[in-house]
């Protein structure tokens, strides 16, 4: 059974230093900040007419996901990618 999330596309937008997921015309962002060998979390919005419905889960996944793929330390600044690492340490190891 898919969830509503699943119908989300994320893209990856590096000129914006973000990752960044449109629906229903508003812009959900994770912005992820690379210095050197590091990924930085510093934050991520979405707009209250769209919460609840996961978007800010799947940009966090798909933003962590590229971060491993790419060998990055993550550094979690963004106080939703915190918790979400502590709930989902699988995460860190590209799972």
């Amino acid at each position: 059974m898919s969830s509503p999330a699943d119908d989300i596309v994320v893209r990856h937008n590096p000129s914006a230093s973000r990752f960044e997921a449109e629906v229903e015309g508003h812009l959900s962002v994770a912005d992820c900040v690379v210095e050197g060998d590091r990924a930085i979390f510093t934050h991520t919005f979405v707009p209250p007419e769209l919460r609840g419905r996961g978007i800010a889960e799947r940009l966090v996944r798909t933003a962590l996901g590229w971060a491993v793929a790419e060998r990055l330390t993550i550094v979690p600044q963004c106080s939703y990618v915190a918790v979400f690492l502590q709930r989902h340490p699988e995460m860190l190891n590209g799972k």
